[in-house]
């Protein structure tokens, strides 16, 4: 039977059959030469034709030795061939070779005795170009050694995808032996990563040939299932010479530090980020409720599930403690609650603006008593009772699926306001040492705002308080006028207090009419304007002429903290028909005759009340039946936006309106001079001169 009829195609047993040339043997171009006892050459493959040059005709019945042996190597020959067929030793060897070009070739020989049935021998000489083999040994060398040292986990796989080659590497990585990879797909031996798209990826280089580079794939080992692993995986189809499909080579780089760095570094990104919107966010109004909401709604979702803001209640009642006695209950005001989504553990939190009263022994309580964070990073059943309101809100996070927690005290100016409580739910990592950092960064920030509005609202109702207290006294509607009057405090408590106006009445069926402005702002302004008032009304009882008045009112004003104010005073005599004015740096007033546009009246501006040794100047209005003067302090017309001239122009053009109610003409002023972020207080006083028949 003929080598090539050993296994017909069609008749081959598994893995058997023919396949194109491109293998090892191929690389190496084997040649094969038999000679007969004679040393004649009896077979002469192609690939002999390829490395000696002769090609069979040329060969066949010549004696090898002079055919193929320099005369300086002859005898060595002869002796090599005489210990092959006569002992029937093999010889392996490099042995020079004479090429059919002249040149001398090293050739590497493998030579043994063949006997055939007749007991003839025949020595079979199996040779290759040294320069070949030792190039294709030392890559295989290198190739080896690289597989087996590399610290990039390297594998071979078949068409099948089932494991043919790992390196030690690889087998590290995986936390299997090489025994445990080598037959099996990757379905059986990757079972910590999701092998439906490894296995689709592989196919793809498979069917395609082109290389997948740097695949990130993450997983869970044996090893260390509790940490996450992250690899950079690449995918090469490997096929032979003749590009014959072989399997697939994959190189697996352990990449978990570098993926836990990214992702501390996108951590700590997220974290500034989260500083920066609540930089931007919490404490955009001086609203102790509004202050808690915003702060709340910036921690979720990037921090917990839910948050809640609670603020001891003596804080917000203005008895600020400087610590909360150890082992004692702390009553507390929710203030908001936050959630990432609808969840019933919301409804465990206590309801806004209610009060509750929590034990020495809940964590809000010791998170308060001893001004440091409570972190609770796995929630176990004994916890629920001290996180929860109540039996009904500790059975609600249970059920919700609580299992980390966190609360950290609001400190402002070294004293506790209150806490803000953290909820992780559905966020399935806890709460670690990091978070609590930046739970406290987030608090300190928010207490500050809360503090900060907790005293303004303090201040306001303060200064508010005393500005009704020091003018309860409402003007009386005066012989010959007819006034209405409005007072507006500003909505920032540092701007509440040193607006004033006063209708005085005059011995005579006069009047005195009265607007001022003390410079400065909140309680001390409110208690200038307070004594100032108070002066006033002293001095018009003794029926002093407008300028004197502002006269007296200056020395008084140079002794007071603040010291300076802006001052109208104008007295109405209703039998002469006129007004004399006189004004300490005041707004001029308008005048409002019918049928005539409305007049802003130039009259001498004088110094602010408080310079001292100033000359105040009076001037004379004619004021009769219907005309109408409008007193008017700064925080009506003045605005940060727009001159004050074209403000001066729109009160003028409103008050050329037709004719309206006094009362219905102050709202009109207000309302379309007045917005809600107004920084300052007004005071307006509206008089209509009206026929005296009872004078």
């Amino acid at each position: 039977m003929g080598a090539t009829d050993a296994f017909p195609e069609d008749a081959a047993p598994a893995g058997a059959g023919t396949s194109r040339p491109g293998g090892l043997l191929d690389v190496l171009g084997v040649a094969a030469v038999m000679l007969d006892a004679d040393g004649r050459i009896t077979l002469w493959s192609p690939q002999a034709e390829d490395l000696f040059g002769w090609n069979a005709d040329e060969a066949l019945g010549e004696l090898a030795a002079q055919l193929l042996v320099g005369p300086e190597h002859f005898d060595l020959a002869l002796s090599l061939f005489s210990q092959v067929m006569g002992g029937g030793e093999s010889w392996a060897g490099v042995f020079p070779v004479r090429h059919k070009d002249g040149g001398t070739r090293l050739v590497e020989f493998r030579n043994m005795r063949l006997l055939d049935e007749r007991g003839d021998s025949y020595a079979l000489g199996i040779a290759t170009d040294q320069a070949v083999l030792r190039r294709v040994e030392r890559d295989l060398a290198l190739s080896v050694r690289l597989v087996a040292q590399s610290p990039i986990g390297l594998a071979v796989l078949d068409t099948d995808l089932r494991f043919v080659m790992v390196n030690p590497a690889l087998e590290r990585i995986n936390n299997l032996p090489a025994e445990a990879h080598i037959g099996r797909d990757v379905h059986e031996t990757l079972t910590f990563l999701d092998t439906g798209v490894v296995a689709s990826r592989m196919r793809e280089v498979l069917a395609s040939g082109t290389p997948l580079l740097d695949q990130f794939t993450v997983g869970r080992t044996g090893s260390d299932p509790d940490a996450e692993q992250a690899w950079s995986v690449s995918y090469y189809r490997l096929e032979d010479p003749n590009g014959r499909v072989l399997g697939l080579a994959t190189s697996v780089v352990d990449i978990t530090e570098q993926h836990r760095a990214a992702a501390e570094a996108a951590r700590a990104r997220r974290r500034l980020a989260v500083i920066a919107d609540a930089s931007a966010s919490v404490g955009t109004t001086l609203d102790v409720d509004q202050t808690a909401r915003e702060l709340a709604e910036v921690i979720v979702p990037e921090l917990a599930d839910l948050a809640a803001v609670d603020v001891l209640d003596a804080v917000l009642n203005n008895r600020r403690p400087a610590s909360v006695t150890p082992g004692a209950a702390a009553r507390f005001r929710a203030l908001a609650v936050a959630t990432a989504y609808p969840t019933d553990a919301a409804r465990a939190a206590d309801p806004t603006g209610q009060i509750a009263s929590y034990d020495a022994d809940r964590l809000i309580t010791r998170c308060v008593t001893d001004a440091r964070p409570v972190l609770v990073p796995q929630v176990g059943q004994e916890d629920l009772p001290r996180i929860a309101a109540d039996p009904q809100g500790a059975e609600l996070l249970g059920k919700a699926g609580l299992h980390s927690y966190l609360a950290v005290p609001l400190i402002a100016r070294g004293e506790v306001l209150g806490a803000l409580s953290l909820y992780r739910v559905r966020n399935p990592v806890p709460f670690d040492e990091d978070d609590a950092v930046l739970a406290v960064e987030l608090a300190a920030r928010a207490a500050v705002c809360i503090d900060n509005a907790r005293s303004y609202q303090s201040e306001r109702r303060t200064a508010l308080t005393l500005q009704r207290h020091l003018m309860n006294h409402r003007p009386l509607q005066p012989t010959g006028m007819e006034i209405a009057y409005r007072y507006q405090p500003a909505q920032a408590a540092s701007e509440v207090g040193g607006d004033w106006f006063d209708a005085i009445p005059l011995a005579g069926d006069k009047t005195a009419l009265v607007v001022g402005d003390v410079m400065g702002s909140g309680i001390n302004a409110a208690a200038t304007m307070g004594q100032l008032r108070t002066t006033t009304r002293a001095l018009a009882d003794l029926d002093l002429d407008p300028a004197e008045v502002l006269r007296h009112l200056d020395h008084i004003a140079a002794g007071l903290d603040p010291a300076f104010a802006t001052c109208l005073y104008a007295v109405y005599d209703p039998h002469a028909k006129q007004c004399h004015i006189a004004v300490a740096g005041h707004l001029p007033p308008v005048l409002v005759r019918p049928g005539q546009p409305p007049e802003l009246l130039d009259l001498p501006t004088g110094a602010p009340l408080g310079v001292g040794g100033v000359t105040f100047e009076q001037t004379m209005v004619p004021v009769t039946e219907g005309d109408q003067l409008v007193l008017y302090t700064d925080g009506l017309i003045e605005t940060r936006e727009d001159p004050i001239d074209e403000r001066l122009d729109t009160l003028l053009e409103l008050l050329a309106e037709p004719e309206r109610p006094l009362e219905e003409l102050c709202d009109r002023l207000l309302g379309e001079l007045r917005h809600g972020h107004d920084h300052d207080d007004v005071a307006l006083l509206v008089a209509r001169a009206r026929a005296c028949d009872d004078c």
